[in-house]
């Protein structure tokens, strides 16, 4: 018998979710009150280009949702990550999980050189991007993480499972 010495995984599905499966696509027509025909021939066409890298997301929408009128807009938050993380690492993780495609800004440790619970790296974060703390929400499992942008009168919900995320989001206004 041949030894083994190398192991691939699949991502969607067994280490991570998958994302934008056919059920997750069933519960947004639900929850958007969408055609699920309609939407799903769009989808079949478009999201081989997107999947490819050949389209961005907002193409991918305008494709199978906005080309007509909605009650609803294509707007979306400003999101960034505030995180701590080693360089190696944390451009490994950016680069394999697409997270430039969702962040638009990325205020690590290791470029900020200042960590989370520090009130530094909230600080720079809400002067880079000139909002008001008042007008951010930020999201961390750990509540120590929580009481600096809270001092600094940011928003805080400490994350415990994705059912509660939700409920806090809601609580702010927040529709996901």
């Amino acid at each position: 018998m041949t030894e083994i010495t190398t192991l691939f995984w699949d991502i969607g599905g067994v280490i991570l979710t998958n994302g934008w499966d056919r059920g997750s696509r069933r519960d947004a027509t639900t929850a958007f009150q969408l055609d699920w025909e309609e939407f799903e021939d769009r989808h079949d066409l478009s999201f081989p280009a997107f999947d490819a890298g050949q389209i961005t997301l907002n193409e991918y929408l305008d494709r199978t949702l906005f080309y007509r009128t909605r009650p609803f807009t294509t707007e979306r938050y400003f999101i960034g990550a505030i995180n701590n993380e080693p360089l190696e690492l944390n451009e490994y993780r950016i680069q394999a999980f697409h997270l430039r495609r969702d962040f638009l800004v990325f205020f690590s440790s290791c470029y900020v050189h200042s960590r989370k619970p520090e009130e530094h790296i909230f600080r720079v974060a809400l002067e880079v991007t000139q909002r008001k703390a008042e007008e951010c929400v930020f999201i961390d499992d750990r509540p120590l993480n929580l009481e600096s942008p809270r001092r600094l009168g940011m928003n805080a919900i400490h994350y415990q499972n994705p059912e509660q995320l939700c409920s806090d989001l809601a609580k702010l206004n927040i529709k996901v």
